[in-house]
């Protein structure tokens, strides 16, 4: 940012001339990309022997208008694909809408209206946005998940899969609203409560389709290290998510007595082993209880002759259902009474339900080990269980409390009897032996991932293309009957899915029998129709779900899209891949070949506080802020009434704190151009990017000189005859030397995605050519034309409106574009001297320049005598001199 500073303050006190009204954005970007269409710039086909390059960011959900983080992400984009472009290759950049939703359902019914309706209306906002941004789209390609000519796709391969096994059917468990008659999202249950109606929300089984994930598993997670140009941190969130551990399955066995007299012999209830996981076998001897989670059928049985258990129950089901929401949430346990049997020792083991034990992970049951958990640690702290200690960690044999990191130490068993000893590998496999011989245990391989539910009992999606009759069961729709159309013009009323109510959609016939029969009222995930929209921008019009035009441009060269993504949906469309290839509907095995996760956009937040202690957050273009003479705010006052207001920190640009910005506007004031300027110089595309309206208005003043510089000097440009570098003077020599120096350093900032240098670098190079001197020589205008003619390319693909007017306007070509990418000048970047730093003891006190092959005794010389760094070494003997050749001299006295 010091850079950015530096440069916006000597732009602003150029002194700017009446010219500078020529300068009109909106007008030279309309006629930018009125040319573009026109020319039907980047449309783009197939063309085998030339190098592709796919970039594709994100598609975006229609919600009504662009946010600034949607910004961020397409100009990054764009800017790849423009580059990309400029080096020869075919470069395909689509855009489309993932247009299926939940959100979609609620504005629907806060607005009464479809949400088809609010859907299209919002699409058809956000392209005008997004075609006002100058983005090198190819909108010939353009999809919309909510439209039957791509959901059928979906449909057509859940058949697929469902043939072959991949797609099945179970119960599992939701948030069910009584009042609504629905399922809710996570994110709709606030407090135990349905969001809309604040009821009591209920756990429920209901048949749900599943997506066999985890038979790809192994694939998904091996290949994760075959993606070498993707962020370490999502492979490794990827890696922990699926979750391969090797551990050791356990039984417990347990005999009940009967639920109604409580009595054994002659009244007792069934006898059984209760299995477990764990990945830390060597501490089976401190295992002190074991719990299960409340839907377990020993949690259940134990409920039928203890009412306060069944309330436990009951809670529990009105808690989250997630790990996240586990781990965040109250511990709480409820003993059963019951108990079950240490596979090694014979010990009764007490059986608790605990509400951090959830049946869909593992075996909905766990061994505690209550002094080498922290968990289990808490829990057993607050019931007052046994806690006992059976290895040596740093912290020592006990495990006091409060909890230390110490205590979960792989080491030395202690207190284990036979396994005294033994380090964590000798104990896991001794203990596995034992248990096997009991036929109580064995090693095993477990994944963390777990088949992927997509039924979702909400309108607005793809319909599961599936019958129910009452004679021949559940029957798949042919493919001729494809797709099963979702009738758009519905608007839920919140009383549960109105394809329930809908006769038209429900009614249909058996493909079967001919009989009446029912269709499937669920919708699928969301997530199925982002898992492979990125194939179906390749075969735009396709009469199949992909053509042989996928295999020209598959896999994506370049994704780009923010971390929040970095699990789900690059898992999942990691698995559709697979599915497609297994089909043989492609020949990749990975859709992503490079990720670039972009950083949030982040901005002040102010507010004030009501009476009631609630805050009323307030937009920062409504307010006015005091800063001190370092630049740090120190008081705000909202500009209507010059009340002060609360400043609060930098936070995520967000609704909920009302600190957005809105690009239209700022289009509308500044140009496009100066949006995408800003936030490419802003931060690295990765960090995050701090908005600043001074920053802004650094932008467009850079943008305003360089129209300005090219102006004044139009005529010598265009009259400039060619550049013979060996007549020129020493001043226009440096000068070109700066400017190659410069286009060097960019083009590698270029492939490093590091765009706020390549800004930088451009900045130099107008400041480079602002020091020729006019009518000085003749060969200053060959240097002038050369210079611009590099920084027009160099910053086309950050700023293409105002580099594509210039370009043509100075006579370099047509378009910007078909030029050729510029490359450095080896003659021009050879110097004969070279400008070296002079330190006295570790600091800078001078600079000489000395030829670049000088010997170090010229370079020690040089330094000593240089009139400043006399000044700091008369009278101390010189003990050392290092030099760094090229670099610097360090005099040490």
């Amino acid at each position: 940012m010091l850079c950015s500073a530096i440069y916006f303050e000597l732009f602003e006190n150029w002194e700017i001339t009446v010219i500078a009204e020529s300068y009109n954005p909106q007008a030279l970007e309309a006629e930018a990309q009125r040319h573009w269409d026109e020319q039907r710039t980047f449309a783009v086909r197939e063309e085998p022997g030339r190098e592709k390059f796919y970039c594709l960011s994100m598609f975006p959900y229609p919600s009504g208008r662009l946010h600034m983080g949607h910004v961020r992400n397409y100009t990054i984009g764009d800017v790849i694909t423009r580059y990309q472009r400029m080096l020869g290759k075919n470069v395909l950049q689509p855009m489309g809408w993932d247009a299926f939703g939940l959100p979609a359902e609620n504005a629907a019914m806060a607005g009464g209206v479809a949400p088809a309706q609010w859907t299209d209306n919002n699409i058809a906002y956000m392209k005008q946005q997004l075609r006002s941004l100058g983005f090198a789209v190819d909108w010939d390609r353009e999809v919309a998940t909510c439209r039957p000519d791509y959901y059928r796709w979906n449909q057509w391969l859940f058949l697929q899969m469902l043939e072959r096994g991949i797609v099945y059917q179970k119960t599992g468990l939701v948030n069910w609203d009584p009042i609504d008659q629905t399922v809710l999202a996570n994110e709709q249950v606030i407090d135990g409560r349905g969001w809309r109606t604040g009821a009591v929300v209920e756990k429920r089984e209901i048949p749900m389709y599943y997506l066999a994930i985890t038979q790809y598993a192994e694939e998904l997670l091996a290949e994760l290290d075959q993606l070498p140009d993707w962020p370490e941190q999502v492979r490794l969130m990827q890696k922990n998510w699926i979750g391969k551990s090797y551990g050791v399955r356990i039984g417990f066995p347990y005999q009940l007595p009967s639920p109604v007299t409580g009595r054994g012999a002659g009244g007792e209830g069934e006898s059984g082993v209760l299995w477990v996981f764990t990945t830390r076998a060597d501490t089976l001897m401190g295992a002190t209880y074991v719990a299960v989670a409340a839907e377990h059928p020993l949690a259940l049985y134990a409920a039928q002759s203890n009412p306060a258990l069944a309330a436990f129950i009951d809670e529990c089901r009105q808690g989250g259902v997630t790990e996240a929401e586990l781990a965040t949430q109250e511990k709480k346990g409820f003993a059963t009474g019951l108990t079950v049997t240490h596979p090694l020792t014979g010990e009764p083991l007490p059986l608790w339900v605990a509400n951090y034990v959830l049946m869909a992970y593992g075996e909905g049951a766990v061994m505690a080990v209550p002094a080498h958990d922290e968990r289990d640690f808490a829990f057993a702290h607050q019931y007052g269980l046994a806690i006992k200690p059976v290895i040596r960690t740093r912290a020592g044999d006990e495990t006091p409390a409060p909890w230390q990191e110490a205590y979960a130490d792989y080491g030395i068993c202690i207190h284990s009897g036979q396994y005294n000893g033994l380090d964590f590998e000798q104990a896991v496999d001794a203990i596995a032996a034992d248990l096997n011989a009991r036929q109580l245990g064995e090693k095993k391989v477990i994944w963390r991932l777990r088949d992927w539910g997509i039924s979702r009992q909400r309108y607005w999606g793809t319909p599961i293309p599936i019958i129910h009759c009452d004679d021949c069961g559940t029957v798949p729709v042919p493919d001729d009957q494809l797709p099963v159309i979702l009738p758009d013009y519905l608007v839920p009323d919140g009383s549960g899915n109105p394809l329930n109510k809908y006769a038209e959609f429900l009614n249909c016939a058996c493909p079967k029998c001919g009989r009446p029969a029912r269709r499937e009222t669920d919708t699928m995930d969301t997530f199925v129709d982002s898992s492979w929209y990125f194939f179906r921008y390749c075969t735009p019009g396709a009469s199949a779900m992909v053509d042989a035009r996928a295999d020209y441009w598959m896999p994506v060269d370049q994704y780009v899209g923010g971390i929040e993504h970095a699990i789900l949906h690059l898992l999942y469309s990691r698995f559709w891949t697979k599915i497609m290839r297994d089909l043989g509907l492609t020949t990749v095995s990975e859709p992503f070949t490079r990720l670039l996760t972009q950083g949030m956009v982040i901005a002040p937040t102010f507010y004030r506080e009501s009476a009631e202690g609630r805050k009323q957050w307030i937009n920062p273009a409504d307010v006015s802020v005091q800063t001190d003479d370092k630049g740090r705010p120190v008081a705000a006052t909202l500009k209507s009434d010059d009340q002060s207001v609360v400043i609060g920190g930098i936070e995520k640009m967000a609704k909920s704190k009302n600190n957005g910005v809105d690009p239209q506007a700022l289009i509308g004031q500044y140009g496009a151009d100066t949006a995408r300027l800003f936030i490419m110089f802003a931060a690295p595309p990765e960090q995050a990017l701090e908005w600043s309206d001074s920053g802004v208005a650094g932008a467009y003043r850079f943008l305003r000189r360089l129209w300005i510089y090219a102006a004044e000097h139009q005529e010598t440009i265009r009259a400039a005859g060619d550049l013979d570098a060996a007549t020129l003077s020493e001043p226009l020599r440096e000068i070109r030397h700066e400017l190659h120096e410069a286009l060097r350093q960019a083009l590698n900032d270029f492939g490093r995605h590091q765009f706020n240098t390549v800004v930088s670098g451009g900045m130099k190079i107008l400041n480079a050519l602002g020091r020729i001197e006019t009518g000085k020589e003749p060969s200053a205008a060959a240097v002038r034309r050369e210079g611009l003619s590099v920084l027009l390319r160099l910053l086309s693909p950050i700023v293409p409106h105002i580099t594509h007017e210039l370009w043509r306007e100075l006579g370099y070509g047509d378009d910007v574009l078909n030029a050729a990418w510029p490359t450095p000048d080896e003659a021009a970047l050879a110097r004969s001297f070279v400008a070296m730093v002079v330190q006295v003891n570790g600091k800078l006190r001078g600079q000489i320049e000395v030829p670049v092959d000088a010997e170090h005794g010229v370079i020690e010389q040089a330094a000593q005598t240089e009139p400043n760094v006399q000044r700091f070494i008369e009278g101390k003997p010189i003990r050392k001199i290092v030099v760094v050749p090229g670099k610097l001299v360090n005099l040490v006295c």
